[in-house]
Formats: structure tokens, sequence, C-alpha cells
């Protein structure tokens, strides 16, 4: 049915790979490239030894438009799904303008210089897929992704008017490190120690960032991990639902941390090693974050010994047949399990599902139309189902417990 470029070989990337593959009446061609040919080499391999199934392997800097488009030229995919750094959005996005390539990614863009995070930039180039007759889906992960997913379809089937939504994001494994993150070091920590923000009543609030002790948090009780604190944070999904779901009055997403792993931030933090601002060292110039990073364990290192699961989902407060009701839809995955079927552990599993769910959508036209969208302007039930068939099941209740006013 199509070719499919696949950029970026971390921990993502491999399980869009390996799902890809289970899927060749879809995906007929999988190519794989990033800046390390070794790393897609491995994940090449593996996927013959499993499958049976050759895929096409290259380096690119994904940082470099001309070589982008230069590839995108001589191989001639139908559609480009980046899962390589959210500093290569725009990038990539522009190769992809100029060759005419539909184009899905899971993160939006982030600049190097400044640590936060929004869709502006990308959004900017509507007119001109527009203008291409092309495809572009932004944050097609889990968060953001099937959290969008999970508000579409509740705003089209569960409700009349929804007026509250809490984004609720656990983590109950355990890795055997003292301290790691569980996709790439630098995003992940450039963005939980932002300043918080949350839409309430048609504005955004400010609260200080989880290592203040200020901070917002309480304890909710996820289905089968039991209780965990919860941490109030901003993510970027926030930023187009308060565009697309009527009605809205308030919308929040909070994020589980352990107490070991808030002190072992607090403290890197403290010292300076978070930071993104150049210092000199020997007579050079380095940034403490990309220093830091290097120390710390590779994320797709992470999954051989990760127990535990993650859960995540909404609750929505909102009116259906005049009736104030709540519901809570959910998915739990098991780090254990999505190791043994793609060698990644749950946190890239629940990212590049619906990242390959996603690219199926647009290669068989179910989701078409030429302009950029988020992922809840699109129809949910056909990629909430393809999800469901491969390995991220989803549940929805009736919502009986206590959140935060």
């Amino acid at each position: 049915m199509g070719k499919v470029l696949i950029i970026g070989a971390g921990g993502v990337g491999n399980v869009v790979a390996h799902k890809c593959a289970e899927h060749p009446e879809v995906f007929e061609q999988i190519l794989l490239a990033s800046r390390t040919l070794s790393k897609c080499e491995q994940i090449a391999q593996r996927i013959k030894n499993k499958y049976g199934l050759a895929i096409q392997t290259m380096q690119v800097d994904a940082d470099k438009t001309n070589e982008l488009i230069q590839l995108l030229q001589q191989h001639q995919p139908d559609l480009v799904i980046n899962v390589a750094l959210p500093y290569q959005d725009l990038s990539i996005m522009e190769a992809c303008y100029q060759t005419k390539t539909h184009y899905l990614d899971t993160a939006n863009y982030e600049s190097k210089d400044v640590a936060k995070f929004e869709y502006k930039e990308q959004w900017a180039y509507h007119p001109k897929y527009q203008q291409a007759g092309i495809t572009a889906v932004l944050g097609c992960g889990f968060d953001p992704g099937v959290t969008n997913m999970f508000c579409a379809y509740a705003q089209k089937h569960l409700f009349d008017e929804i007026q509250t939504i809490d984004i609720l994001d656990c983590n109950a494994g355990e890795h055997g490190h003292t301290f790691a993150t569980n996709f790439n070091p630098e995003i992940n920590i450039r963005e939980v120690t932002q300043v918080v923000r949350h839409w309430s009543e048609g504005k955004w609030i400010q609260t200080p960032p989880i290592l203040d002790p200020n901070c917002v948090h309480f304890r909710f009780n996820y289905p089968e991990v039991g209780p965990r604190e919860s941490y109030l944070l901003y993510h970027e999904e926030m930023e187009s639902l308060v565009k697309h779901i009527k009605g809205l009055k308030r919308i929040r997403f909070w994020m589980t941390f352990s107490d070991q792993y808030l002190t072992y931030l607090r403290v890197l933090h403290d010292l300076g090693l978070t930071s993104i601002k150049p210092i000199d060292y020997e007579g050079q110039k380095i940034v403490p974050l990309k220093f830091l990073k290097t120390l710390l364990p590779d994320p797709a290192s992470l999954g051989k010994n990760y127990q535990g699961k993650t859960v995540i989902g909404c609750v929505f407060t909102g009116i259906k047949n005049g009736q104030k009701i709540q519901k809570y839809i959910y998915n739990v995955c098991d780090h254990a399990k999505a190791y043994a079927e793609t060698g990644a552990q749950a946190v890239s599993y629940t990212t590049g599902v619906p990242a390959m769910a996603g690219a199926m959508m647009i290669l068989k036209k179910i989701w078409q139309g030429p302009g950029v969208f988020n992922v809840e302007q699109l129809d949910p039930d056909p990629c909430l189902q393809v999800i469901a068939q491969n390995g991220l099941p989803w549940q929805v209740t009736d919502f009986k417990g206590n959140l935060p006013d």
C-alpha cells in the first residue's frame, strides 16, 4: 500500500519499525534512517530475525534540511514518521513540504535555546501543506496522541459538552537504576522542570514547577497499580485541545514522580546540571544538560529489567442528556510484555504503537486532507481500534474518584 521512512532509531523508532513490520499489507516498504547508522542496522537485524523481513537503513543528519530533501528525493517515500528529536521537527517538515511527502510526528517542536514547547511554528506550515496537497499529523504518540484521541472519542460519543479534562500519566515501573529518564534525558528533563501551566476559564494559569515546595500535587488511585502521587505539569496536547474541544472550561495534566526521582532531580538542578545555558569548561563551551545526558542510562537500554506498568488516561466531566457525568478512559501497558514483543520498555511502546497506527490511517487514506492537523481533529474511532488490536487496549468507565478543585 505504501512506502514509509522512519527517522529516528531510539526506543520509539525501534517500536515503530517493529509494529510496521507486523503489517506488510500496509507498509510494503520500510526505510529507517538516523544519524547513527549502527542503531538502524541493529533494529533491522532484529526485525529480520523476527519477521524474516528486510528493511533498508541509511544515515541522515535530521538537522540538515538539504540532506533530508536529497534522501526523500532519492527514495520517494509516501510518508515520513518523525521520531527523531523535537528540535528537528521543522527541518523534517520543511523537507516533506519541499518534496510533497506526508508527515507524522509524536512530539511538538522545541527550540534548542529555550526550554519550552509549542505548536506555533508547526501550525504555520498549514497553508504550505494545503498548497502542496499533503497531510501532516502532529503529536501522534500516546500523550500527546492517544490522549487526544480519547478526548475526541469522548466528545463524539460520550458527552454533549465536555467541561473539564484531567490527563493522568502514571509510570509505576521499576528499572533498577538509581536515576534514569524513560525517554531522551535532555528532552525529558527540560519538560519536567518548566514552569507549570493549566487552562481554566479561558486563560492559562501558572503554578510552580514540580521541584518547588509549593508545587501542586495530589494522590490518585490508578487502575491496577494503586495510589500514586501525581504532580501538575504543563504538557503540549493541552495547547491544541483548548482549541478543538468545544465548551471546555478547564484542562490539566498530571504525571507521577517518585520521591527518589524528585530528590535526585532537585540535586542535579541545584548544581546547575539541568541548565541549557552554555558554560566555559577548559576553554570550551558545553551545555550542562547535554553533558548530564551522556552520564545517564540510554532509555533504550532500560527495557530488559523493567518491571511494572504504565497507566495513562483522561478523566472527563461534562453533560449528557442534561445530566452531569464523569468518565475515565485509560490504557494499562506492561513493561515486561512490551519488552518481550519489541525489545523496548512501555514508555517507548506506548509512543511507537500509536505512531504506527496514525501512519496506517494516512496510508489507507482514512486520515486525509491537505494541511497540518492535531490528532483530535481527525476521526478517533478507526485509529483507536488499530491501537487496541496492536497491544494497547483501552477502557471506558464511570469515574467515581476525587480530583482537586
